[in-house]
């Protein structure tokens, strides 16, 4: 017996790359599948059903049981069809990966509005949308049953971090993400219910244009440590049983590594014994300063989705 047998998952953007890794992933572990997929480009150009109805296609030729969702996933009524469609599908629902977006890549001074808000639509609205249709679910079955079986993860990325010049919509949807997620886990845990965010580096539609293609090339031998397969074994490990009480948590994960996020830490205090002025705080807060190299960029790996 496989650990996720008779569980239902929802991939979004499961067409290719790491959604596709997961949703198969997933479909191997025993879980029913809901292949979610608009097939756009890696700007949100365009539109291309094929590639998961090809997922859905692999996964049946493997044995397992799958269905494709063409929805938007920022779109209110079309996550909630998808939430809808696995529970008609297959009877129930458990597993939540949201995995869709694209870039749209410029420094802070040079984006337009059209540009920003349509990085934050997918990403950050796109989970918001797909975490809250299935939370109302899972709140209402655990309402009626007690604990329910419930998995979110979100993918989010170290650019939420590190704040990636180049990616001021994509780095501030994906600290969104983090929020969003660790709301849920704790909103959810009565029930049973466990959210995380994992932080992927992979070889995708998305790492393949412009100046990171040649960082993320595949070998052509040896380990190929941006292969997104590297990533869904932790996504089907967080989505099991055997991950019960892990939720609430931020992991970056590529390669052969896999790294637990801490929680931010104060770098240092300062109390006045009155009440705060001009000269108070310079007095405090100038000598801290002046031994720390002012905040900079120290994300090496572009930001990967």
């Amino acid at each position: 017996m496989n650990e996720l047998d008779g569980k239902v998952a929802v991939v979004t953007g499961a067409g290719r790359g790491l959604g596709r890794a997961h949703a198969l992933e997933l479909a191997r572990l025993g879980a029913r599948v809901v292949v979610n997929d608009l097939g756009v480009a890696s700007d949100g150009s365009g539109r291309d059903e094929s590639a998961g109805q090809a997922v859905v296609e692999e996964i049946k030729s493997s044995g397992g049981e799958a269905i494709a969702h063409f929805g938007d996933v920022a779109d209110w009524e079309d996550s909630k069809s998808m939430i809808a469609a696995a529970v008609e599908s297959f009877g129930d629902f458990n597993i939540l990966v949201s995995n869709a977006g694209y870039c749209r890549d410029k420094m802070i001074f040079s984006m337009d509005e059209a540009d920003f808000d349509s990085v934050i639509r997918v990403h950050l609205k796109g989970h918001f949308c797909g975490i809250r249709h299935a939370s109302e679910y899972l709140r209402n079955k655990g309402k009626a049953e007690g604990e329910v079986y419930g998995r979110i993860l979100s993918t989010a990325s170290e650019a939420a971090f590190f704040a990636d010049p180049g990616q001021p919509n994509y780095s501030a949807a994906k600290a969104g993400i983090i929020a969003i997620t660790n709301g849920a886990a704790q909103a959810l845990a009565k029930y049973g219910v466990t959210a995380n965010t994992f932080m992927p580096r992979a070889r995708t539609a998305m790492t393949l244009v412009g100046q990171t293609a040649q960082f993320f090339e595949k070998p052509e031998e040896g380990f190929d440590t941006f292969d997104p397969d590297n990533v869904s074994p932790l996504v089907g490990w967080l989505a099991s049983p055997s991950a019960a009480n892990v939720s609430g948590n931020v992991f970056i994960v590529w390669g052969k590594q896999i790294s637990v996020m801490d929680y931010p830490k104060r770098a240092s205090e300062f109390d006045s014994p009155d009440a705060w002025n001009h000269e108070s705080v310079g007095a405090a807060l100038g000598g801290f300063f002046e031994d720390r190299e002012p905040v900079k960029n120290s994300f090496i790996v572009p930001a990967v989705f």
